[in-house]
């Protein structure tokens, strides 16, 4: 072997890992992962009969692929406001580590494999709502956000709707279940992004993004909107027992979690510091994934 040729291999393989990673990056992945934990419990919740392990995987890699490929034309659309913050400016993008017309195609690319994948594994209607997700993403609320503080709410759809799609795919049609699913997560996440918007304030007025903590620097907007969806979550939450679709623990269980969801928004909303706000984010974060489990555990399965 010629001295040097080691190094060199090891130089062009460290550089298509991190090319890999950076593609990987394209696809925010930890955004990925709640997409995928919602779907999937969709799917379960949704489905007339315990799921084969089967189809119900093939349904979440659709949609987590048609999230992968939303979340990559995104950031085509806000390479040059991501390279005014700080938390994204060393995005690929903005980096210039990938092209944005490489990118444009990933994200179209990964998009239609995962559209077709629900399409022809699953059924026509969780492969329509899985389109009109990443439409709604990519086409109305990217382009909102530099306009309109409104666009939270309507970026809380696509956040949404994976939930919606799973339980498309394993019901095969919509029904109040699914909603019920759907409006959780709704109004979920508008404390979560209340909290988010505050912390990084600054960051977003330097990106021009009208946020509400950036066109009412007080922050009473902000805290309102978070109290106001975190008590509409409330009883939202306890829909799925009054729909037979769990039993009493998760019940008392929502009930609790919605309730600290309140409060941890209300003091927020009174205190408008950052302390305030990383709690309440930080309770958030952990709140989704546990009513899910509870809710799966505690699932009443049509006879």
């Amino acid at each position: 072997m010629r001295a040097g040729a080691a190094p060199v291999s090891l130089t062009a393989g460290r550089r298509t890992a991190a090319l890999l990673a950076d593609y990987v990056a394209l696809t925010k992945p930890r955004l990925n992962v709640l997409v995928v934990a919602t779907s999937a419990a969709g799917y379960y919740l949704g489905s007339p009969a315990p799921p084969a392990t089967g189809p119900l995987a093939l349904a979440v890699s659709g949609i987590a692929l048609v999230a992968a490929g939303s979340a990559a034309l995104n950031q085509v659309l806000e390479r040059d406001t991501d390279a005014m913050m700080r938390r994204t400016r060393l995005r690929p993008l903005p980096d210039g580590r990938i092209a944005a017309e490489d990118a444009r195609l990933f994200g179209i690319g990964v998009s239609a494999l995962g559209i077709l994948l629900l399409a022809t594994t699953a059924n026509v209607l969780s492969a329509v709502l899985a389109l009109a997700t990443l439409l709604v993403y990519v086409v109305i609320y990217t382009p909102m956000k530099r306009r309109s503080e409104l666009a939270t709410l309507v970026g809380a759809i696509p956040g949404a709707l994976p939930s919606l799609i799973g339980w498309a795919a394993g019901h095969g049609s919509l029904s109040s279940g699914g909603w019920a699913l759907f409006a959780i997560v709704f109004l979920w996440q508008i404390p979560h992004f209340m909290a988010i918007s505050w912390l990084y304030r600054d960051d977003y007025a330097k990106a021009g993004f009208p946020m509400l903590p950036v066109i009412d620097p007080a922050g009473r907007s902000a805290g309102r909107q978070a109290l106001l969806y975190a008590g509409a979550l409330l009883p939202v939450s306890l829909v799925p027992p009054a729909l037979s679709m769990t039993g009493a623990i998760y019940f008392w269980l929502a009930l609790a979690l919605s309730l600290a969801m309140v409060g941890l928004s209300w003091q927020f909303a009174t205190l408008r510091t950052d302390r305030a706000a990383r709690l309440l984010f930080t309770f958030s974060i952990i709140y989704l994934p546990v009513i899910w489990i509870v809710m799966i555990a505690n699932h009443i399965r049509p006879s």
